[in-house]
Order: C-alpha cells, then structure tokens, then sequence
C-alpha cells in the first residue's frame, strides 16, 4: 500500500458536529493505524454560510478530541493553501485545461433560464431533471458575440454519453453509476467559485490523498469526481462511504433532532470527557475484533480495521455513551475529578466559605455515579438546600414508628468528634439498641437527616453534612 493521506475537510459553517466528528475520527485513525498522515482541509467556497469563528470552532473541537491534523492551515506543509478560498487560481487553471481538451464549455444561461427549462421537464413528468446542453452546441459565432458582449458564464463539464463509473467502496464493496443519469453540472460558477465536486478533485489530487472516507451522502458525488479523475488522466483515491448515524428510533439523525445533543461544544460544556467522547464515536460504526467496549486512544489506533466498518447505520445510544463516560470518570484521579466537576459545583452553589477538603470528599462521595461534570450540581443539593422530605417514599418512611426510634437513638448517641468512624461506630450501636437493621435502619437514618430516601454512602453524607446540622435536624426526635 502506498503512503496512507487522508483529509476531514470541514466547512466553516458552525460548530464540529457528531457526524463529523466521527468522519474525522475514522479517517485519523486510519492514518495513524498506517503510520499515514492526516490532513484538515478548510472547504469554504459556500462563502454565504461560512460563519465567523467558525473554522476556528472545528479546529479547537477537534483538539479538544485529540485528533491533531499533521496538515492544516495552522500547520502547513508544502501541498497548500489548505483553505479553498486561498487556491481560486488554482481552480482556474484546471478549469482552463479541461475548456481547452473540450471536456468543459462555458455556459451563458441564466438562473430564469435555467429554472424555466428544468420546470418544463418536470411538467413532462421528468423526476431527475437535467441540464439540456443549449449552450453546448452554441456556433462558434454566438459564443464568440456572447463572449464579447462579457455575459457572464459558468463552467460546466461535458458528461460523457454511455459511460459507466464503477469503484470497489471499502465499505459497500462495488458500486456502479451510469453517466446517462448525471447531467452536465457546473465546475466553476459565476462568480469565479468552485463548486465542491471540481475543487475536492483538484485538491485531493494536488494533496496526495489516498484514501477518502466521507459520509454516505457523498455517494452519488463519487461519479461526477471519477469523471474528472479520467479527464485529467489522475490515479483517483480509494473511496469509502460510511454509514447513517440513527437515533434510537432508528432515524436518521438531523440537526434538527432535539433529542440527541449534536455537537461536540455542548458534550464538551456539559462536562463530558474528550476521551470518553473518542471511544464512544469510534464505536459509530466500527466494531473492534472482541467483545469489549473500553479502548484507549493508542489501542484503537492499533486496532483499527477498516474492513471491520459496518455496512449497516449506527445508532447513537446515549445510555452506552453515559455509561462509557462514566467509566472514564470512575477512573480520575482526585485532581482530575476536581478540574472536572468543581467548576459546575462553585458556578451554583457559593463555595467561598467552604474548604477544599470537603469539596473534595463531596466529589469522591459522588464519583461513582457521575455520569458528566455538570450532575453534580442535582446529585449534590442536598448539601445547598434546605431540609425537605422528598417523596412520598420518604415521607411514609419518616413516619414509620422504627424510622422514630433509629432517629431518636442516633440522636441520643451522637459522637463530639464528628469523623467516619465514630458515624459508623454510632449507626451500629443505633442498631444494637433498637434491634432494628437493614433497610430499616439504614433508610430511617438516611431520611430523617437528608430528606431523601436514596443516596450516596450515608456515612460519608452524614459526615459531610456536619455535626450541626444533623443535630438540629433530629432534634424533633430527641
């Protein structure tokens, strides 16, 4: 195999989304499965979509993820520019090459024109309509008299009649498409643009990519680039398209889909973690060679197979991705678990009079369950809150005759010096005293101090609570 190349190459149009990030995962690993390169090529031709900071958006996302381009425009080698704006000339010259080989001709049809034609045909009960190639068999005389009149133009190809476009897709295997189902489209427009199917021929090209893995929506584009590859007498890269991301009702998502979150800023802003997010992704329609479901960054690259590609649409499972997320966190260390959490906790509640000591322990007290940074604001209320019994749960348990007596014996037998031990040293004599154990105790205790009726390690609560509060809080019970 030669030199693995390949390219994500975003549009500055917004925020890095799931599904581009996960073409962009899949083609790093891929390089560096090969000891290849990754490039990252700014498309940004759609100039009236192009938002501001939005190239910035992706590249600091992708950081955030660790996928680090070896190419981009902030790291340049000798292939550029990488942004599509910065290479018109470029485009212009490949445009000139293929007037002049007769595999293009301008075009001086307007939008009224052009509009009108393609409702005709619909009118004829044409589903897929096409350009009818007026200006194609344009005289030499009227395209001369249009040229000096300085109409403007665009570039289309000419299509060639009754050729086939067949590739070996590394994930669908052999695809086929028939030029008499494309129309002559249009290279460059008038404005001296490119359109995506010209410029990422060119730039492939010109970059040495290899191997292009996109999103299936780019299928039906491969036959209008194959047709530039043969023009132009280039070796085209080896294609691959991947499958739909679904939602759990196995539709496809959309940006538009409110029940999924889509893009890596608020996976990020919720305190989700950027390795947590990689390892979830990289199983978006790729399956390692063995059952199990946690990889590290340098694992995956390792293992990573492209022929181990689904061919059927990923679901995004948002309970594996907690889960998996969760995973990750359980493994923290306390330094990491406080730069991940604590900025969601003193952002809510006022942390200025307490000490780093008991925040700390509050986290550890949590960090099991945690399932992102931000929940730790509702696990942890009951610490910021004032005394409430929850539920009716809690409430029938507070009024059980045992849950008075655990309380009131706590209460009796509370220890001066407030720490773990001498906490759980109480709770079980409350149990040797009452005879009441289990649940019993357990919950009674629980609701009579917190409120609630399910929770973290009731001694660690209990202690992180403090001496004072429990105090006056199972007084009704002394």
């Amino acid at each position: 195999m030669k030199r693995v190349r390949v390219r994500y190459a975003p549009s500055p149009t917004g925020h890095l989304h799931i599904g581009n990030a996960r073409t962009a995962l899949f083609n790093y690993l891929f390089a560096k499965h090969y000891d290849g390169d990754f490039i990252l090529r700014v498309e940004d031709t759609d100039v009236s979509r192009n938002v501001a900071g939005g190239e910035q958006s992706q590249l600091e996302y992708l950081k955030w993820l660790s996928i680090v381009p070896d190419e981009s425009p902030e790291n340049p080698k000798d292939v550029g520019p990488y942004r599509q704006m910065e290479r018109l000339d470029i485009y212009q010259k490949y445009a000139k090459q293929l007037l002049e080989a007769g595999h293009a001709y301008k075009c001086f049809c307007t939008e009224a024109e052009l509009e009108a034609d393609y409702q005709r045909q619909k009118d004829a009960g044409v589903a897929a309509t096409k350009y009818n190639r007026k200006c194609l068999y344009l005289s030499p005389e009227a395209r001369a008299e249009k040229e000096a009149a300085n109409l403007p133009f665009t570039i289309r190809v000419r299509v060639p009649d009754h050729e086939t476009y067949e590739f070996d897709d590394m994930i669908r295997d052999t695809v086929v498409f028939e030029s008499k189902d494309i129309g002559d489209w249009v290279l460059m427009k008038a404005n001296g643009i490119p359109t995506y199917n010209f410029a990422v021929v060119i730039d492939d090209h010109l970059m040495k990519i290899s191997h292009v893995l996109r999103g299936e929506e780019h299928l039906s584009n491969t036959p209008k680039q194959l047709m530039l590859y043969q023009m132009f007498k280039w070796e085209p890269p080896r294609f691959g398209h991947l499958t739909l991301i679904v939602n759990e009702e196995r539709k496809k998502l959309s940006k538009r889909d409110e029940s999924i979150m889509q893009f890596m800023s608020q996976y990020k802003e919720l305190g989700y973690l950027p390795e947590a997010m990689f390892n979830f992704m990289a199983l978006l329609g790729w399956s390692p060679d063995s059952e199990e479901e946690l990889f590290t960054q340098a694992e995956l690259i390792e293992q990573f197979d492209e022929t181990r590609l689904s061919k059927s649409p990923s679901m995004f499972d948002v309970a594996k991705l907690t889960w998996i997320n969760n995973r990750y966190i359980k493994n923290l260390s306390l330094e990491q678990l406080r730069d991940l959490a604590q900025p969601f906790l003193c952002e809510n509640y006022d942390c200025h009079k307490l000490d780093q000591e008991w925040i700390d322990d509050l986290l550890l007290l949590y960090q099991e369950q945690l399932s992102y940074g931000q929940q730790i604001v509702g696990l942890a209320d009951l610490f910021f809150k004032d005394y409430e019994i929850e539920n009716e749960e809690a409430q029938a348990v507070m009024a059980s005759e045992s849950t008075q007596r655990v309380a009131k014996a706590f209460y009796d037998n509370m220890p001066t010096t407030w720490d773990y031990d001498n906490i759980k040293a109480t709770i079980n004599l409350v149990r040797d005293v009452t005879a009441i154990k289990g649940k019993a105790l357990f919950m009674g205790i629980r609701v009579a101090a917190t409120g609630q009726s399910h929770g973290p390690d009731l001694v660690n609560t209990l202690k992180l609570l403090g001496y004072d509060k429990i105090k006056e809080r199972l007084s009704q019970f002394g």
